[in-house]
């Protein structure tokens, strides 16, 4: 079950890691714009642009997101499980209505479109703390 404090890392305000793995044990790990709360077990990230990520989830659906909290920097490890990709609907809407002001907010309104909404399971969530070397 997602935290009620964890939710705070999940309004886009810093972006968000995916960690995927191909068939053949190559990880790829990229940034998202956005992880969006959908309910207590499931989230959902912004696909815009994951050519090899997609590839990845599709051959193995399991994955890892880091999140940080804007606030207090506190950072999340979720542990998720792809189960599929919304292109209409609330959570779709909702996540592309955030993503247009997160890109006239940094002036990429041309570069950020939203393609879909990939719904994850979480399977685990647990904060983790930064400490600097």
């Amino acid at each position: 079950m997602i935290p009620a404090e964890a939710k705070a890392a999940m309004q886009g305000a810093i972006p968000s890691i995916l960690a995927t793995c191909s068939p053949d044990g190559i990880p790829n790990v990229t940034h998202i714009s956005q992880v969006w709360y959908v309910d207590e077990t499931h989230v959902a990230a912004s696909y815009q642009f994951f050519n090899k990520t997609k590839r990845n989830i599709a051959a193995n659906p399991k994955a890892q997101m880091r999140l940080f909290d804007p606030k207090d920097s506190g950072r999340w490890v979720v542990e998720v499980r792809y189960i599929r990709t919304e292109t209409s609907g609330r959570t779709f809407d909702d996540m592309e209505s955030q993503l247009e002001a997160i890109a006239s907010m940094t002036g990429m309104e041309d570069v950020f479109h939203l393609q879909g909404a990939d719904i994850y399971e979480v399977i685990s969530i647990r904060r983790t703390t930064f400490i600097p070397e």
